[in-house]
């Protein structure tokens, strides 16, 4: 049955035609469009499609204004006309547009017979299925069809890079481990590289998740076992000394020195096989990059290190890795921990820490409509900045210091596109294979940035027909990305049982990402780019020198930017200090013993670097620190 009465979507396939009209050889939206819209809908929040229904009926309130029509019922001209003045309007018309036409694209060029035309691979060829050993069979347990009680030393809330490395650990230590995934386990021949199909899949809400603030800002939650390291992008950064020699000097956190984190990472990096990118498959956004960087004496760039050695550049990592080269935690850690004789539950949300006498000592999940209990020794807490802090203060843990679900960072990343007239074929090989590091000391870091052609053109907040012809260009059009060390902080909580994330970008961060898009722009341009695409309201067009002189000399607020963000950091951060922290150094809850933070959350400030090898080395020494309190 549709989702949406005859009258939204009549009005939604206007909105359609309008913003993605025919070009030389692409169809125009219409129907069709609105029928793939309508089916990612059912898969996603009810929220979504409210949201969505209201933005109708905002643009149609709009069009009676001005023309005494309802939006389906005006000229093709006036629609355009009236998309174009919220285009340009003020932040909160821009937002509202951008709510509505992202997923009209996403929706309309996720077509194979585009990808054909432009010589793009739409499907990537599925591995067979291969048969899993007996721990993999045994010991993973999906949706449960009756009440079930367990026991063990540990249990382990989550399945990414903290959740998983404690289990391992912990599990080839002796100790008998039950790890507790709120996701699926999906397996490589699952994925099926569409990022419309796999959003829906493998991220929670269908990567609807964002802070409010000054500016919005989409924070993309991976949910299935693996967490978010199965939807990343690969990337594998140390935390910079100069970051764990402030933990030392500012926190006094004296083990987590550059010498006192060394053999965790060392030990992290064997397992990942991490490695710099190879150059064949770098593609033609890194060729350009580099030629850019030359031509402007650039110096720190070059291939990025990473945790896929047997890459073939698919191009897919953000949706899951159909080959099983990128060795996220669903295929690293996760296995390890099952082989070592852990155990692993599905499609299990966690909804209470049992406590007894002030200790924790277990957890209550559900599952299918039914109740997982796991009895244990310690809890490790371990479902990401955002949700552990919900867990913990739905129980009222960890809040002593009311640092609890505050001190968010968030590591602001935005990105610009460049139409160039060669061939940059943006969709072979690593999306994020490149970076440039001649930034990094002033808190910005470059790190190459390529999507699928639907996901693409939504970077953009072109529409009409300048937006088709960039699309039916797509092979000639790079991008590059960059993320800020933020200096912002933000907060978390529950309303109405989903997280509220507030975030206000300061002043400082808002001119780093200026000039972050500056500097890329004059890379683009030195490589020869013709025009430059950046997310700045005013000036998101940029066509030489004179373009960028105008950027440089305009005053651009947080809700002139449009940005992302996916390293949410800090939410119960670790100090010395209870009065001032939520986790100790030995990660385990002030004021509640055999209860752990090992996540992002417990992360204690910005790092600069993408957080997944920091985390995992954090974890591998947290596990230490656990065992020994069991033994």
């Amino acid at each position: 049955m549709a989702r949406l009465s005859a009258r939204q979507r009549e009005a939604l396939v206007a909105v359609a035609e309008t913003a993605l009209p025919a070009g030389a050889w692409i169809p125009a939206a219409g129907a069709e469009t609105i029928d793939k819209l309508e089916h990612f809908l059912a898969q996603m929040p009810a929220a979504m499609e409210r949201g969505l229904v209201g933005l109708v009926a905002g643009l149609d309130a709009a069009a009676f204004l001005a023309h005494r029509r309802r939006f389906a019922g005006t000229s093709p001209a006036q629609r355009l006309a009236l998309l174009e003045r919220w285009r340009h309007g003020d932040p909160v018309r821009r937002l509202l547009l951008r709510a509505l036409i992202a997923p009209l694209k996403l929706a309309h060029f996720d077509d194979p017979a585009l990808y054909r035309k432009l010589g793009c691979v739409y499907r990537p060829e599925l591995p067979r299925a291969e048969a899993k050993p007996a721990y993999m069979r045994d010991r993973v347990h999906g949706a449960l069809t009756e009440d079930l009680a367990v026991e063990c030393d540990v249990v382990v809330i989550g399945t990414g890079a903290g959740g998983a490395v404690v289990a391992r650990e912990l599990a080839e230590a002796g100790v008998a481990v039950v790890m507790v995934e709120e996701g699926k386990y999906f397996e490589r021949s699952d994925f099926t590289g569409r990022p419309f199909e796999m959003q829906s899949k493998l991220y929670r809400r269908g990567g609807s998740t964002f802070s409010v603030g000054n500016v919005p800002i989409p924070i993309p939650l991976g949910q299935t076992v693996g967490g978010t390291t199965t939807v990343n992008s690969g990337t594998c950064y140390r935390t910079p000394d100069r970051v764990l020699n402030e933990w030392v000097t500012e926190l006094g956190l004296a083990e987590l020195s550059p010498e006192g984190l060394g053999p965790s990472f060392d030990r992290v990096e064997g397992v990942l096989g991490v490695e710099h990118a190879k150059a064949e498959f770098l593609g033609g956004n890194a060729r350009v990059i580099a030629r850019g960087c030359d031509a402007i004496g650039l110096k720190k760039h070059g291939p990025l290190r990473r945790n896929a050695p047997a890459c073939d550049g698919q191009g897919v990592c953000c949706f899951g890795c159909p080959t099983d080269a990128k060795r996220s935690t669903n295929v690293s850690y996760v296995p390890l921990a099952l082989r070592a004789g852990a155990e692993l539950f599905t499609s299990s949300k966690v909804t209470r820490i049992i406590l007894e006498g002030g200790r924790a000592v277990g957890v209550v999940a559900t599952s299918d409509g039914h109740v997982l209990t796991v009895r244990a020794r310690a809890v490790v807490v371990a479902a990401g900045a955002i949700l552990t802090p919900l867990l913990l203060a739905a129980q009222g843990l960890g809040g002593g210091s009311g640092e609890l679900g505050q001190n968010l960072s968030i590591h602001p990343a935005t990105g610009a596109l460049a139409e160039f007239d060669e061939e940059i074929l943006p969709w072979k090989g690593i999306p994020q294979g490149y970076s440039i590091e001649d930034l990094h000391d002033e808190g910005i870091l470059y790190e190459g940035t390529a999507l699928p052609l639907e996901f693409t053109v939504s970077m953009t907040q072109l529409i009409g027909p300048r937006l088709v012809k960039l699309a039916e260009g797509f092979d000639r059009v790079a991008s590059f990305g960059f993320m800020v060390e933020d200096s912002s902080r933000g907060s978390v909580r529950s309303v109405m049982g989903q997280p509220l994330i507030q975030y206000w970008l300061q002043d400082a961060d808002v001119a780093h990402i200026k000039r972050g898009l500056d500097v890329l722009a004059q890379v683009f341009f030195a490589a020869g780019a013709h025009t430059v695409h950046v997310p700045i309201a005013g000036h998101d067009v940029l066509r030489g020198e004179a373009d960028l002189q105008a950027l440089r000399a305009a005053k651009v607020r947080a809700w002139d930017l449009d940005l992302s963000a996916y390293h949410p950091l800090g939410t119960a951060r670790m100090g010395r200090d209870p009065a001032r922290s939520v986790v100790g150094p030995d990660h385990e809850v002030w004021g509640t013993p055999g209860l752990y933070v090992v996540d992002g959350a417990a992360v204690p400030t910005s790092l600069g670097v993408n957080p997944q090898v920091t985390i995992m080395a954090m974890a591998t020494r947290a596990a230490g620190k656990i065992a020994t309190a069991l033994s």
